[in-house]
C-alpha cells in the first residue's frame, strides 16, 4: 500500500510540478494554501446536501491537492513552522467532518428509505473512524512515537471518496459510493486497531528500539504510572 501511494504520489507532484514552482516563486505563504483548500473541501459539504454529487467529488480531489501543494511550498520557501503544521492538521480535520456532514445530509432527506437509513450509521462510523485515525497518530507522537502505519490514511480517504463521487455521482442509486463508505467505515476503524497495535508493540518492555530512536517512558507519563 506504501508503495503504491508512493508512485502514485510521485506521479502527482511531477504532474504539477510547474504550478508549485510558480507558488514557491511567488512566495506564497503555505497557510494561505491550508485556507484555500480548507474551504474549496468545506464547499463539497453543499454540494452532497445539494445531491450533485459529482461536483461534491470533484472539490474534494481539488481540496486534497492543497495538501500536497502547502507541505511542498512551506518546505521549499523555508516558510514552515509548527504552527502551520497544527493550522494544517486542524483544518484537515475540520474539512473532513464538514465532508461527512454533507454525505449525513445526503442520505438524510426526505427521500430516504431503509437503505439511506442505514448509510447514516455507516457514514458515522466512517467519520469515527477517521478522526480516530488522527487522534491515535497524535497521541503516538506525544510520546516520541511515529504512527503513520495503516492501510486507510487520509490520502487514500480523500481519493476514495472524491473518485467515487465524481466519476458514478449517483448512478444506480449511488452504489459505488455507497461501498466506498461500507469500505471507509471497516477500514478507518481497522487502521485504529493497527496503530492501537503498533503502539503497544513499540512501548513494551521499556527501551525497545522505535526505528532508529529508542523508546522511553516520558517523565509525565512516568509520574502518572506511579501513582
Amino acid at each position: 500500500m506504501k508503495t503504491l501511494r508512493a508512485t502514485l504520489e510521485r506521479g502527482l507532484r511531477k504532474a504539477v510540478s510547474p504550478v508549485i514552482n510558480w507558488m514557491v516563486d511567488a512566495r506564497v505563504h503555505p497557510n494561505t494554501l491550508s485556507t484555500l483548500g480548507f474551504l474549496i473541501t468545506c464547499s463539497s459539504g453543499f454540494f452532497f446536501h445539494s445531491h450533485n454529487v459529482r461536483t461534491a467529488g470533484a472539490l474534494i480531489l481539488v481540496g486534497g491537492m492543497f495538501d500536497l501543494f502547502d507541505g511542498t511550498v512551506a518546505r521549499r520557501t523555508g516558510l514552515a513552522s509548527p504552527f502551520g503544521a497544527f493550522y494544517d492538521s486542524t483544518l484537515d480535520r475540520l474539512s473532513e467532518i464538514i465532508v461527512y456532514i454533507g454525505l449525513l445530509s445526503l442520505y438524510n432527506d426526505y427521500r430516504a428509505d431503509a437503505n439511506d437509513v442505514v448509510m447514516i450509521y455507516v457514514v458515522i462510523l466512517a467519520m469515527a473512524g477517521s478522526l480516530m485515525i488522527s487522534y491515535t497518530r497524535a497521541r503516538a507522537e506525544a510520546l516520541g512515537i511515529d504512527c503513520t502505519v495503516g492501510i486507510m490514511q487520509r490520502a487514500e480517504r480523500v481519493v476514495l471518496i472524491g473518485a467515487a463521487a465524481l466519476l458514478f455521482g449517483e448512478q444506480n442509486n449511488g452504489a459505488v459510493l455507497r461501498v466506498v463508505l461500507w469500505g471507509l467505515a471497516i477500514l478507518t476503524n481497522l487502521t485504529v486497531l493497527q496503530r492501537i497495535v503498533w503502539v503497544y508493540r513499540n512501548t513494551r518492555p521499556e527501551g525497545v528500539a522505535v526505528g532508529k530512536a529508542v523508546w522511553r517512558t516520558p517523565e509525565w507519563l512516568r509520574r502518572k504510572l506511579d501513582k
